[in-house]
């Protein structure tokens, strides 16, 4: 009996380190490789997609249509399973989403070249530029300082970008089709409006060397009046520029815009 015992110990233990040899020879060798990782957005209203001079009810009673749609993404980076994350290279790390720019579907593009290959879960960006960046001056901006500049994404009388750049018209139970501007961003260091928004992946996105996975990110625009705090034109958020007070209270909402509706690792 004892040797049938230290027969069938002896066994476990050799299949037991077996499937542990097999185990770690299973394991992906990701060390050096580096893939591609597309975002897309999709810019919409509520459930509905956006589309150009169409008329969106908001609370209150007022309504929106709008004909230009544009706001900077900054210092992307992504976490994989294992806690590390991979920042974008900073020179490269700065982006503006045009819905002039997208495609037939409305869908705007920016890919990322050489991510670490690795198993990720979620996703930073800022909305804006950050002090950082913007004490680097005008060398340190690069080509995106010319870009902005013809994007119309900086301030002509003051000094710093335009983060968000909404333009359109507006209407209440008293006016039609008034002039609606919300130009929300930074004026250099007293106004610092910029603010990050971390969302998780609904699946794990695989950034390997075969393959680009993409992510598909909803940008609600309806949440930049009715996000974290609601606003009204007619209590004068209709034209939002550089006002300490209103343009905080833009960026907290445009900050809620964002959620990630699904991935592909195709």
């Amino acid at each position: 009996m004892k040797l049938l015992k230290y027969t069938f110990a002896l066994l476990a233990c050799a299949i037991f380190t077996n499937c542990s040899i097999d185990n770690d020879d299973n394991e992906e060798d990701l060390s050096g490789e580096t893939g591609e990782l597309i975002l897309k957005f999709d810019n919409s209203v509520g459930d509905q997609d956006f589309i150009f001079e169409t008329s969106y009810s908001k609370s209150n009673n007022e309504s929106f249509k709008l004909t230009n749609v544009k706001y900077i993404i900054s210092n992307v980076r992504v976490t994989d399973t294992e806690g590390n994350t991979f920042t974008y290279p900073t020179e490269e790390n700065v982006f503006i989403v045009s819905e002039l720019n997208g495609n037939n579907a409305g869908e705007i593009y920016i890919t990322l070249n050489d991510i670490d290959a690795a198993d990720y879960t979620e996703i930073t960006f800022g909305i804006g530029i950050d002090q950082e960046r913007f004490a680097l001056g005008a060398d340190g901006q690069g080509d995106f300082l010319d870009l902005a500049s013809e994007e119309g994404m900086m301030w002509s009388w003051a000094s710093g970008y335009k983060f968000v750049r909404f333009d359109g018209t507006f209407s209440t139970d008293t006016v039609t089709d008034e002039p609606l501007n919300i130009h929300m961003g930074s004026v250099g260091e007293a106004l610092d409006n910029y603010r990050e928004v971390t969302l998780s992946f609904p699946n794990t996105v695989l950034v390997r060397e075969e393959n680009s996975p993409e992510v598909h990110i909803v940008a609600d625009i309806s949440k930049v009046f009715d996000g974290a705090t609601t606003v009204n034109f007619a209590d004068g958020y209709d034209q939002v520029h550089t006002d300490e007070t209103e343009t905080p209270i833009i960026a907290s909402n445009v900050q809620t815009m964002f959620e990630v509706h699904h991935v592909h690792n195709d």
